[in-house]
C-alpha cells in the first residue's frame, strides 16, 4: 500500500494494509521526504537475474467511484474467465459500508496494453441462510454469538461446475476463523470447506492465526481438482513476524481437495525479511504473502506484499515447485529441522518494472494470451477505500514458457 495523496482520475481512464495503519500511514507520507509511490530499491539479495515480466500496461478506477449502490474499493482478489472474457474482482468491504460482494467486469488487454475497463455488475455474496452477509455493526451484546462477518481476500473462477471460489480472513479478535467457500454465479453460498484444526481461531491460546495474516491467497490446480490457499503470515507457534534482516518464521500453504472438500496437503513457505525500516522506528512493518497462483499443476506464483510506514511498499514475485517442500499437514508447530520449506525463483522484483506507482496489491491472475503465445498477468491493487491509495490494474507480458 502507498500513502502519498493522489488526485483521482475522473474517468476509468488508461494511464502509461493494513485498515489500523492509516493514521500511522498519514504521519509517514508527510514526515519524510520519500515519496510513498516510488518504488523502493530492488529487495536483495535476488537481484541477478533479469525481470520475467514486461509492462504493458496501467489502468486505475476513481477513488470511491458509485455503481449499482454500492462503492467500489477494497478489490482484494481477481480472476478471469476465458470463455467470456469477463473478469471477477472481490471486495474486502466487511459488509460495513454496503453488503459484502464481488464485481464482473470487462478489461480488454492486448500487446498495447488495457483498453477498456469496465464495471458490469455487482454480486452480493449471499450467506448460507440465504441472505447477505452483516457486518460488524451488526453484533450483538458480548454474550450473545458473534454472526460470520465476512473478510472477502481472494476469489477464483471453477471452469469445470461454472462456480467460485473464494476466502475469508476471519476475525481474530472476534473469533472468526478463516474461511474458504463455494458460491454460485450468483452469489449463492454453496458449500463451505472443513479447515485443519491449526488453522482455526480459538483452539488453543497462543496458537494459531495471528490478527489479520490469515488467507489471504487462493489458486486452481489447472486440472480444477485441487485448491491452495496461503496464509499472510506464519501462526504464532511456527514463529516470529520477519523484520529488517531477519526472516520470520515459515506460512503455511494448504491445498484442498476440490471433490472431497478436505485438506490434503500442506506445504511451508518463508517470506523476505524486511527490506527497509519504517519511519519513524517502531511504526507499523510487515512482509507477508498477498496473493498465489498455480503456474502449471505444481508451479506456483507467490506475491510477497511488504509495506514500511514512512517509506512504502516492496513487491516481490516469486516461483516455487510444491513437489520440493515436506508435507506439513499433521504438524501442529514447525520447528526447524522438522520441515523442508519451499525453495523460491525470483521472478520479478516489481520496483524493476516501470510501474509508476506501486499500489498495494492483492490480486493476481492469469489473462488472454498474446499473439506470441505468451500469457498475461495482471494485478490488481486494494486501496482500502483508504484516498491514500489506489485502485490499479497492471498487466504484464509472461516471459517466461509455461
Amino acid at each position: 500500500m502507498s500513502f502519498d495523496i493522489p488526485t483521482p482520475p475522473p474517468t476509468l481512464t488508461p494511464r502509461p494494509r493494513r485498515r489500523q495503519w492509516l493514521q500511522w500511514a498519514a504521519v509517514g507520507a508527510l514526515g519524510t521526504a520519500l515519496p510513498g509511490c516510488a518504488p523502493l530499491g530492488p529487495r536483495q539479495p535476488h537481484t541477478s537475474s533479469p525481470p520475467q515480466l514486461r509492462l504493458l500496461g496501467e489502468a486505475r478506477l476513481p477513488y470511491r467511484l458509485s455503481f449499482q449502490d454500492t462503492t467500489v474499493g477494497g478489490l482484494s482478489g481477481l480472476d478471469y474467465h476465458p470463455g467470456t472474457g469477463q473478469w471477477f474482482a472481490i471486495s474486502d468491504d466487511r459488509s460495513d459500508r454496503q453488503a459484502a460482494r464481488f464485481y464482473t467486469l470487462s478489461l480488454d488487454i492486448t500487446a498495447q496494453g488495457i483498453q477498456d475497463l469496465q464495471l458490469l455488475r455487482s454480486t452480493p455474496l449471499l450467506a448460507a441462510n440465504g441472505q447477505p452477509y452483516p457486518g460488524r455493526q451488526q453484533r450483538g451484546a458480548p454474550d450473545q454469538p458473534t454472526p460470520d462477518i465476512p473478510d472477502p481476500e481472494a476469489i477464483r473462477y471453477r471452469a469445470e461446475t461454472g462456480t467460485l471460489l473464494w476466502t475469508s480472513e476471519g476475525d481474530v479478535r472476534l473469533g472468526l476463523s478463516p474461511a474458504l467457500r463455494e458460491i454460485s454465479l450468483d452469489g449463492r453460498h454453496l458449500r463451505e470447506f472443513p479447515l485443519p484444526a491449526m488453522l482455526r481461531v480459538g483452539i488453543d491460546p497462543g496458537r494459531g492465526p495471528r490478527k489479520n495474516q490469515c488467507f489471504e491467497g487462493l489458486a486452481l490446480t489447472p486440472d480444477g481438482q485441487h485448491a491452495w490457499v496461503a496464509m499472510e503470515g506464519p501462526l504464532l507457534q511456527d514463529g516470529p513476524e520477519p523484520s529488517v534482516g531477519q526472516v520470520g518464521g515459515p506460512l503455511r500453504l494448504t491445498r484442498f481437495n476440490l471433490r472431497s472438500g478436505q485438506a490434503d496437503r500442506q506445504i511451508a513457505y518463508v517470506p523476505d525479511a524486511l527490506p527497509r525500516h519504517p519511519i519513524p522506528p517502531g511504526a507499523p512493518a510487515d512482509n507477508g504473502v498477498s496473493e498465489i497462483l498455480m503456474i502449471n499443476a505444481h508451479e506456483m506464483l507467490v506475491l510477497e506484499r511488504a509495506y514500511m510506514t514512512g517509506v512504502g511498499l516492496s513487491l516481490a514475485l516469486y516461483r516455487i515447485d510444491t513437489r520440493r517442500a515436506s508435507n506439513t499437514l499433521h504438524q501442529d508447530t514447525l520447528r526447524l529441522g522438522q520441515y523442508q520449506a519451499a525453495a523460491k525463483t525470483l521472478v520479478a522484483d516489481f520496483s524493476q518494472l516501470g510501474v509508476s506507482r506501486l499500489g498495494n496489491s492483492e490480486g493476481l491472475c492469469w489473462g488472454p494470451t498474446l499473439p506470441n503465445g505468451h500469457r498475461t498477468l495482471v494485478v490488481v491493487s486494494d486501496d482500502n477505500f483508504n484516498p491514500l491509495q489506489i485502485t490499479q490494474f497492471l498487466a504484464f507480458e509472461f516471459l517466461n514458457p509455461l
